[in-house]
């Protein structure tokens, strides 16, 4: 999975890398209380998001969220989001195609523009100089992997905030004023934050909803698969605050 350089602070200070980063200091300022406090803070907190009944909790946590308004227009399209791509071996040579959780939301859309009509509008802007936009990979995986073609590509956003600023943009322009939203279920409330700022009314049509985690003893053994769920739920956890008091 590819990152961006404006990703850099968002990993570095939600966990579970700041815990990693916060027990180092700590074990290098072991001598004074303060490094000790540090050490056990950020050991303690690297355990429990290694434990996916924590991390699952707090992912699927963020899977509830409120209904739209009513609102007499019908959507008049479907908006997929992106989310990640990878650098792959195409005929020996690197070449870049969406990632995993990119390719669940186009499955998703895909599914539902068959079974409306709708036209669709995919949204991702460039994560490394030399890679292709988002926007472009969805395209051209969409077109490949589900026979069907976008109408529309929002190639310039790089976060969810602009997606929806641009996306709402670009809709409005051709005369549409209500849409379908597709993406991950975890991220779907952040994402209706963001559409709702944008002023687009839209309907949530969430990809690959999670089942919550069972208290067993499975759940409770630690896993390094948590911790990528743990960064998933924080960062969508303080990126609603954050959206919630831009709006």
């Amino acid at each position: 999975m590819a990152m961006s350089l404006a990703e850099l602070p968002a990993l570095i200070l939600v966990p579970p890398l700041n815990c990693l980063l916060a027990a180092c200091l700590g074990a290098a300022l072991h001598r004074h209380r303060a490094g000790r406090v540090l050490l056990r803070a950020g050991l303690v907190g690297l355990l429990l998001l290694s434990i996916p009944l924590v991390s699952g909790t707090l992912l699927t946590a963020l899977q509830t969220y409120p209904p739209p308004p009513p609102v007499a227009e019908k959507p008049g399209a479907i908006v997929i989001l992106s989310a990640d791509e990878m650098e792959v071996m195409q005929d020996g040579r690197a070449a870049y195609a969406v990632g995993l959780l990119t390719l669940a939301r186009e499955r998703a859309g895909a599914q539902l523009g068959r079974s409306t009509g709708l036209p669709i509008l995919v949204a991702g802007g460039q994560i490394r100089s030399r890679s292709p936009t988002l926007a472009a990979l969805m395209a051209a995986s969409l077109a490949a992997d589900f026979g069907v073609t976008p109408r529309w590509l929002e190639d310039r956003s790089q976060d969810t905030w602009q997606n929806a600023a641009n996306a709402a943009a670009m809709l409005r322009s051709a005369g549409i004023g209500r849409a379908y939203v597709v993406t991950s279920a975890w991220h779907m409330r952040r994402a209706l934050i963001a559409f709702r700022a944008a002023g687009l009314p839209v309907v949530a049509a969430p990809a690959d909803a999670l089942a919550p985690p069972h208290l067993e003893a499975s759940t409770l053994i630690p896993r390094v698969s948590a911790w990528q769920e743990g960064y998933y739920a924080l960062h969508e956890w303080i990126g609603c605050a954050w959206y919630a008091l831009r709006a």
